[in-house]
């Protein structure tokens, strides 16, 4: 099944931005076989108006990316990280270019299935 990944970078080169101050973030769709397309950059406007909150900015972060599964950023505070967590989004940090990241991820995930999927029958 495929999802939805969130990348906070500047320019869709590096993974280089923190989340809450991430001016855009590249979507990903990621395949089960591991392959990754670019559906989309979604700005994310983060100026804050007179009297406004951190928190009012995070939500609106959150609520942008509420279609992802997961989000993978260079850096992210422990409140923006448990919001995503809350809402079923797993959160990732890692540095260096976008590809890379991608394939460490990726690599990360098929390892932790197959691990999960052994555990089950190894359990029957």
């Amino acid at each position: 099944m495929s999802y939805k990944l969130a990348v906070g970078s500047s320019d869709g080169e590096l993974v280089d931005q923190h989340f809450g101050r991430s001016e855009r973030f590249y979507i990903y769709e990621v395949s089960d076989e591991g392959q990754w397309e670019l559906l989309e950059v979604r700005d994310n406007v983060t100026t804050r108006e007179e009297g406004e909150h951190h928190t009012d900015e995070l939500s609106r972060t959150v609520d942008m990316l509420k279609d992802c599964s997961k989000v993978l950023v260079l850096q992210i505070g422990p409140g923006a990280q448990q919001r995503l967590k809350q809402i079923g989004i797993s959160v990732y940090s890692s540095r260096g270019t976008v590809e890379d990241a991608l394939g460490k991820l990726i690599a990360f995930e098929n390892k932790r299935k197959n691990r999960a999927f052994l555990d089950r029958e190894q359990a029957e």
